[in-house]
């Protein structure tokens, strides 16, 4: 059966086929007193909190099951807006707000509502892999702009405005940042925006790690610079509900009626039950134990960090959010005799039973030097890995 030229541009999602064959290695050692410590995966190693998971059995229990608006419950809407305003000072209306089924959704839809065959969009080198691949699957074309530690692996505005060309339509950007963990600085950010707007552009921004910021300077919403942006979100990450596949859209008032269109035909809506469970996110409860968590994964990643270079795995910058270290490894491969990252990850794998993600999927410019370690797993984790680390490679 012949294939769509869509599909084929499509490539594979490289930290799942790593996912793949570490859980095979880890099958291999069973037994051998060492097991496999996971370092690769970007989930939370927190479940959703005891209110959400009783409001998803009362709505089982109860049968209050079925469809919502394409748009969301707006109840749920409601709850985001205030807490836009309540956690960042931001006036988003709730008419602004659309539920989805996860970021990804919440992504695909943006990107079909402003994407036209053949328009690029820009984006930083090294990103997330699955946001070019949305950009691809609605017929554009991505463009990876090579971005270094000086400019803490973000796009800044002097390159956005040399890299605009005839067909570029707008920017696709990430603060904080996965695989980096940085943030863009609010005045680039600002800087970014007007260049877009300069040329009638679009800046869509995957805030999904937002809630998980660690540092005032850089933990705002790009929403504060106009009804014109559009962000991403999740409940994922700060909300620790992975698999029920929930998120968000913020868009401007124009753009309302074609997502609502697209969620119609493509998704009908997000899970009744996971939305349903979202409202108790915003109960002072769970948002205690969210803030709780967010100091967790802030000393996690200040121990592990360290613990890195002290191995010989430098982190070129201080992650300033999410749960991940994007760290040098070229002198650690070279010491045990490997190529790059991919070969690099594979034998850490075999030599100190770490899995870890290397730089591969996200981006082509320097991503053959580094690797992802994520510090969403435990403490007492992180702390057995940076021993085997040290013990390999320093």
């Amino acid at each position: 059966m012949r294939l769509s030229r869509r599909a084929q541009n499509i490539e594979p999602f490289y930290v799942m086929e790593v996912a793949k064959a570490a859980g095979q290695m880890a099958r291999e050692f069973a037994g051998s007193g060492e097991p496999m410590i996971f370092l690769n995966i970007g989930e939370p190693d927190f479940t959703a909190p005891a209110l959400v998971r009783e409001m998803a059995h009362r709505c089982i229990r109860d049968g209050i099951t079925q469809y919502t608006p394409a748009l969301g419950l707006p109840a749920l809407r409601e709850q985001l807006s205030g807490w836009y305003a309540s956690r960042f000072g931001l006036d988003v209306p709730a008419r602004r707000i659309v539920i989805t089924a996860g970021a990804s959704a919440a992504l695909q839809l943006a990107c079909l509502a402003l994407i036209d065959a053949g328009d690029e969009v820009l984006m930083p080198d090294p990103s997330y892999p699955c946001n070019r691949h949305f950009v691809t699957a609605a017929d554009g074309r991505p463009v990876l702009i090579p971005a270094d530690a000086a400019g803490r692996f973000q796009l800044g505005a002097d390159t956005v405005r040399a890299a605009w060309g005839a067909r570029t339509r707008g920017v696709l950007l990430a603060s904080p940042s996965n695989p980096t963990g940085t943030s863009i600085d609010p005045q680039e950010l600002a800087r970014i925006h007007q260049c877009v707007r300069e040329h009638d552009g679009f800046t869509l921004v995957d805030e999904i790690y937002l809630g998980l910021s660690y540092d005032s300077r850089f933990g705002q919403s790009a929403l504060a610079l106009g009804d014109d942006v559009v962000s991403i979100n999740s409940f994922s990450k700060y909300f620790n509900m992975t698999g029920w596949r929930l998120g968000w859209l913020v868009v401007p008032d124009s753009l309302v009626p074609a997502v609502e269109r697209l969620a119609q035909n493509l998704f009908i809506c997000a899970s009744a039950v996971s939305q349903y469970a979202a409202l108790a996110c915003f109960e002072p409860e769970s948002l205690a134990e969210y803030e709780q968590r967010r100091a967790q994964f802030r000393a996690r990643r200040d121990f592990f960090v360290p613990a890195l270079a002290k191995a010989g795995l430098a982190v070129p910058v201080m992650p300033d959010g999410a749960f991940y270290a994007w760290a040098d490894c070229s002198q650690a491969a070279a010491r045990l005799g490997v190529g790059d990252s991919w070969d690099f990850a594979f034998a850490l794998m075999r030599s100190a039973r770490v899995a870890v993600t290397p730089g591969r999927d996200f981006g082509n410019a320097t991503t053959g030097r580094f690797v992802r370690f994520s510090t969403a797993s435990s403490m007492e984790h992180l702390q057995c890995a940076a021993d085997r680390l040290h013990a390999v490679l320093a």
